[in-house]
Protein backbone atom coordinates (compact mmCIF):
# COMPACT_ATOMS: atom_id res chain seq x y z
CA UNK A 1 0.00 0.00 0.00
CA UNK A 2 1.31 3.60 -0.77
CA UNK A 3 1.90 5.33 2.47
CA UNK A 4 -0.57 8.14 3.63
CA UNK A 5 0.52 11.76 4.96
CA UNK A 6 -0.46 12.42 8.78
CA UNK A 7 -3.60 14.48 7.30
CA UNK A 8 -4.55 11.54 4.96
CA UNK A 9 -4.30 9.23 8.31
CA UNK A 10 -6.21 11.37 10.52
CA UNK A 11 -9.28 11.38 7.57
CA UNK A 12 -9.29 7.51 7.46
CA UNK A 13 -9.53 7.27 11.15
CA UNK A 14 -12.02 9.74 11.39
CA UNK A 15 -13.95 7.82 8.56
CA UNK A 16 -13.39 4.30 10.27
CA UNK A 17 -14.53 5.82 13.51
CA UNK A 18 -18.00 7.73 11.52
CA UNK A 19 -18.23 4.15 9.91
CA UNK A 20 -17.88 2.03 13.37
CA UNK A 21 -20.41 4.35 15.54
CA UNK A 22 -23.13 3.39 12.82
CA UNK A 23 -22.14 -0.45 12.87
CA UNK A 24 -21.17 -0.52 9.19
CA UNK A 25 -18.07 -2.90 9.13
CA UNK A 26 -18.60 -3.13 5.64
CA UNK A 27 -17.99 0.51 4.67
CA UNK A 28 -14.92 0.24 6.62
CA UNK A 29 -13.53 -3.44 4.33
CA UNK A 30 -14.94 -1.30 1.30
CA UNK A 31 -12.40 1.74 2.40
CA UNK A 32 -9.53 0.10 2.59
CA UNK A 33 -10.11 -1.77 -0.55
CA UNK A 34 -10.50 1.11 -2.13
CA UNK A 35 -6.97 2.90 -0.69
CA UNK A 36 -5.47 -0.47 -1.85
CA UNK A 37 -7.03 -0.36 -5.78
CA UNK A 38 -6.16 3.16 -5.60
CA UNK A 39 -2.63 2.64 -4.39
CA UNK A 40 -1.93 0.31 -7.02
CA UNK A 41 -3.09 2.56 -9.63
CA UNK A 42 -1.29 5.29 -8.68
CA UNK A 43 1.82 2.93 -8.57
CA UNK A 44 1.09 1.69 -11.81
CA UNK A 45 1.00 5.27 -13.38
CA UNK A 46 1.85 8.09 -11.49
CA UNK A 47 1.00 11.02 -13.28
CA UNK A 48 -2.69 9.65 -14.61
CA UNK A 49 -4.17 11.29 -12.34
CA UNK A 50 -6.67 14.54 -12.48
CA UNK A 51 -5.58 18.24 -11.76
CA UNK A 52 -8.77 18.39 -9.00
CA UNK A 53 -11.53 16.52 -8.28
CA UNK A 54 -14.14 17.38 -11.25
CA UNK A 55 -16.35 18.87 -8.82
CA UNK A 56 -14.00 21.33 -7.28
CA UNK A 57 -11.44 22.64 -10.44
CA UNK A 58 -9.80 25.46 -7.60
CA UNK A 59 -8.47 22.50 -5.62
CA UNK A 60 -5.78 22.48 -8.63
CA UNK A 61 -2.44 22.50 -6.60
CA UNK A 62 0.94 22.07 -7.88
CA UNK A 63 3.03 18.93 -7.20
CA UNK A 64 -0.95 17.39 -6.41
CA UNK A 65 -3.16 14.74 -8.33
CA UNK A 66 -6.65 13.55 -7.91
CA UNK A 67 -8.31 9.89 -8.34
CA UNK A 68 -11.26 8.58 -7.24
CA UNK A 69 -11.86 5.55 -6.36
CA UNK A 70 -14.98 3.69 -5.57
CA UNK A 71 -16.62 6.19 -3.25
CA UNK A 72 -13.88 8.42 -2.62
CA UNK A 73 -11.87 10.90 -4.22
CA UNK A 74 -7.78 10.54 -3.29
CA UNK A 75 -5.16 13.32 -3.28
CA UNK A 76 -2.26 12.10 -3.58
CA UNK A 77 1.53 14.11 -3.88
CA UNK A 78 3.53 13.84 -7.26
CA UNK A 79 6.55 12.38 -5.49
CA UNK A 80 8.76 9.41 -6.11
CA UNK A 81 7.45 7.35 -4.00
CA UNK A 82 4.08 9.02 -3.90
CA UNK A 83 2.15 9.88 -0.75
CA UNK A 84 -1.69 9.32 -0.29
CA UNK A 85 -2.55 12.69 0.90
CA UNK A 86 -6.43 13.25 1.20
CA UNK A 87 -9.14 10.90 1.46
CA UNK A 88 -12.58 12.02 0.94
CA UNK A 89 -16.24 10.76 0.45
CA UNK A 90 -17.56 10.86 -2.66
CA UNK A 91 -20.07 13.83 -1.63
CA UNK A 92 -17.72 15.37 0.79
CA UNK A 93 -17.75 19.17 0.73
CA UNK A 94 -14.02 18.90 0.18
CA UNK A 95 -12.80 22.53 -0.13
CA UNK A 96 -14.11 22.41 3.48
CA UNK A 97 -12.51 19.37 4.68
CA UNK A 98 -8.61 20.12 2.92
CA UNK A 99 -5.82 22.04 4.15
CA UNK A 100 -4.16 23.52 1.15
Amino acid sequence: MIALSLEAEAQVDALIQYYGDRGRLRASINLFAALKKAGQRINAAPNAGLAAPRTYPNLNKAGRLWIIEGRYWIAYSVTSPPVISGVFYVTANIPRRISR
